[in-house]
């Protein structure tokens, strides 16, 4: 039976976001997620967990400018890169007790050369890698699909896959996301299959297809989905990442066989 972690980016929106924690809590939720905490300080999201007894499963690293999607990617950023991962999401994640930091690699102009690109990506890996590891952190890459995110370096599992294989790194890793995976490629059961088993897939996420929203509305069938994952072994809380269709708490019905176990 699969645990579940609510991001609090997308869900439940409804409220301020320091106030969907609480929220997340009283819908029996125990793990939690989200994509930038850094409006709020990270001392106020910290008291926030502890007064709901949360434990913060994942953030992302700073995303760069706006339509950018992260800057790990791009050449003549590594400074900034550099910057934002030891001034932000390293303290965050220290702070939130927070162990996956989701490090985007960006969205890559048209005119780019796309091997420069993929150098500079992997050289920054190499930097943040062992900074990370000190904290007990590990890095994320995550595929997104080319509908949403039009120009991100990478849209295939095989693709990061490639990227963490050529590294090397123990705790740089693949982010698995159902929803990018259906969109991008199809056959979602047979890439975890074919996926999980290696070990370099450190997080999973889910949203219904093709609206991003409950994963009881659309073309993919979680409940069979989530009895694969528990099949091949995965144990890591799934991060269900998706824009509710109205009030976040009213469609919670496909949550409850998961609340007793997350």
């Amino acid at each position: 039976m699969p645990r579940i972690a609510a991001n609090l980016s997308l869900m439940y929106a409804e409220h301020a976001f320091l106030d969907r924690f609480g929220a997340a809590a009283r819908d029996g939720f125990r793990f939690v997620e989200c994509q930038f905490p850094y409006e709020a300080p990270a001392a106020d999201i910290a008291r926030r967990l502890r007064d709901h007894g949360l434990q913060q499963v994942l953030i992302n690293a700073p995303p760069g400018r706006p339509g950018e999607r992260g800057i790990a990617a791009l050449p003549g950023r590594e400074d900034e890169f550099r910057r934002s991962f030891t001034e932000q999401a390293l303290p965050y994640a220290r702070a939130l007790g927070c162990p996956r930091v989701h490090v985007m690699a960006g969205t890559v102009p048209a005119d780019s050369d796309r091997a420069a690109c993929g150098a500079t990506l992997l050289a920054n890996l190499r930097w943040a890698a062992p900074l990370a590891a000190a904290e007990g952190v590990t890095l994320l890459l995550e595929p997104l699909n080319p509908r949403d995110a039009p120009g991100y370096l990478y849209s295939r599992q095989a693709e990061a896959h490639a990227v963490v294989a050529e590294l090397g790194a123990a705790n740089v890793q693949v982010q698995f996301d159902l929803y990018h995976c259906q969109i991008s490629e199809g056959d979602v059961a047979m890439k975890l299959r074919q996926y999980l088993p290696t070990g370099r897939v450190g997080h999973i996420q889910f949203a219904g297809v093709p609206e991003r929203h409950e994963p009881d509305i659309g073309e993919l069938h979680h409940p069979y989905l989530f009895a694969l994952i528990d099949e091949l072994g995965w144990r890591v809380p799934l991060g269900a990442e998706y824009k509710p269709h109205a009030a976040t708490s009213a469609g919670l019905g496909w949550f409850n066989p998961y609340k007793d176990v997350s």
